[in-house]
């Protein structure tokens, strides 16, 4: 079975994260779905790329959680949700995947 690619695993998690936090009302179980999805695309990139590859991908998957937030109140929600998952997904593909 093939597996998953990280970006989407990735991208994934951040835009699934926000729309089940947004749509369940429980910022919680959506914190639980960015985990879940973030700590998959380590487990990926470190098998793919290495552990310090792993390392900076999932400081970048972090910052661009974190960066939406403020980009949010400037481009509205959705629009920074998918534009850090978008990042995240483009640096994760040329990190990890493109030669996988």
């Amino acid at each position: 079975m093939a597996k998953i690619p990280s970006a989407l695993v990735a991208a994934g998690g951040l835009v699934g994260g926000y729309g089940v936090a947004r749509w369940t009302r429980k910022r919680q179980l959506g914190g639980a779905v960015l985990a879940v999805a973030g700590a998959a695309a380590a487990q990926q990139w470190r098998e793919r790329a290495g552990g310090k590859a792993a390392g900076a991908l999932t400081a970048a998957y972090v910052a661009a959680f974190a960066g939406s937030h403020p980009l949010a109140k400037k481009v509205g929600a959705w629009p920074a949700v998918f534009g850090a998952a978008g990042a995240v997904a483009l640096a994760s593909w040329a990190v990890a995947d493109r030669n996988a």
